[in-house]
């Protein structure tokens, strides 16, 4: 939902949802997210900026480390650790246990956080579909009784993008250091998808995407693994991807290639440095414990606010409940469609059958909001979902990617 004053309140069954204020930071587009998860309040920040025509928003890191800091989670350790992580008698790790199994020891700590980070994923994954119920779950738990389905090597790559993310963030904590502003593109997939080199992404929300072979949609979920291994053409807004590793189900099948919206894939490498840096956060509580080394003197300190985080907006007041009844208004939503469509198909005692309802031949797919609303007028209603927007009029809805009309219901 946008708000008059241009905030935005994000809600979303089973997940977190988030109160977005923007503001700006040395003429550039800044965002901060209140979010509220399982009881929990937590900022996030962004930063706005458009490529190759998509309004794009690419995380910021709240705080920085030392260098050092960043040198002994992005090198090897002196000896590697065996780390106990308690999942054992945890729902949400025997529903999975076919498709993810941790390390057996951790030589660095990049690759204790590709651990933590997909089972960050698969717990919000698994928490989500029983807040959903039976009805909206999955197809059911990966199999299990053989090896698990996000492999070793899938593993390897997963683990050597956290370290390139590692090495993102120490170059960004030293332009923060110098009062040097980041550049959105080099943090964000501009550089990823030009560099040349493959990457790998951890689908961090559930997303449709398009099979390219067959051009049929599929589901993409938490914690499945895709690897960008060639640059997309240079006006494309989407990039082919490789699954690497998927559920099974009714989701993409591993090693087909499927279609992702550049915007789509910016969320996944938002989510994978957001979980990092929470990573992080709790490397730093739990080191020398646990089984975890302890930090070196240099590394110790506490971290520094990156200075856009600093001037940002005071953080809402009521997160919990601006997303409750953003919830409500979006399971009251769901509701009244169908009610009313079908008043609008409802055929009057004794008379004809209305005609079929019809678009108006003036909206078309492609157009720009500006032209839907000089045809049909405001809104009733208005879903802001990121790169995908609704539009509700009476009994018929107005699906919007990326700014664009894509359908029509």
């Amino acid at each position: 939902m946008e708000r008059p004053d241009h905030s935005r309140v994000f809600a979303e069954r089973g997940r977190r949802g988030f109160v977005e204020r923007p503001y700006s930071f040395r003429g550039h587009d800044f965002a901060r997210r209140s979010y509220f998860y399982h009881g929990r309040e937590y900022e996030r920040f962004y930063h706005g900026y458009y490529y190759r025509g998509v309004y794009m928003n690419v995380y910021g890191p709240a705080v920085f480390y030392r260098p050092a800091f960043y040198g002994w989670v992005y090198n090897p350790w002196a000896v590697p650790i065996v780390f106990g992580w308690g999942w054992s008698g945890s729902p949400w790790y025997g529903y999975y246990g076919g498709y993810f199994q941790p390390y057996p020891v951790y030589p660095s700590a990049a690759y204790w956080l590709t651990d933590y980070m997909i089972s960050q994923d698969l717990q919000a994954e698994y928490a989500a579909q029983q807040a959903a119920g039976a009805e909206e779950a999955a197809a059911g738990p990966p199999p299990s009784g053989g090896p698990p389905m996000l492999s070793p090597e899938v593993k390897q790559q997963i683990a050597d993008e956290v370290r390139d993310q590692l090495a993102l963030e120490n170059q960004e904590a030293g332009q923060n250091a110098q009062n040097q502003d980041v550049d959105p593109g080099s943090s964000g997939i501009a550089r990823m998808v030009s560099d040349g080199r493959p990457h790998a992404f951890v689908v961090g929300d559930p997303v449709d995407v398009v099979d390219a072979s067959s051009g049929q949609e599929c589901a993409l979920s938490d914690g499945d693994a895709l690897q960008l291994q060639a640059p997309p053409a240079p006006d494309a807004t989407a990039a082919n991807l490789v699954v690497l590793a998927s559920k099974g189900g009714q989701e993409c099948s591993k090693s087909s290639t499927v279609t992702v919206q550049l915007a789509d894939l910016q969320e996944m490498q938002n989510q994978m440095r957001e979980t990092i840096d929470q990573g992080l956060e709790d490397l730093q509580a739990k080191q020398g414990s646990g089984g975890l080394p302890a930090i070196p003197p240099s590394a110790q300190g506490q971290p520094v606010a990156a200075q856009y985080a600093a001037v940002a907006p005071p953080p809402e007041s009521n997160i919990a409940g601006e997303i409750a009844q953003a919830d409500q208004q979006g399971d009251q939503a769901d509701k009244d469609v169908p009610a009313e469509v079908a008043q609008d198909n409802a055929t009057p005692f004794g008379g004809a059958a209305p005609a079929a309802p019809s678009v108006p031949p003036s909206i078309a797919l492609g157009q720009s909001t500006s032209q839907v609303q000089a045809v049909l007028g405001a809104p009733a209603r208005v879903a802001n979902l990121g790169p995908k927007v609704i539009y509700y009029y009476n009994g018929m809805k107005v699906i919007f990617e990326d700014g664009k009309v894509s359908d029509v219901q």
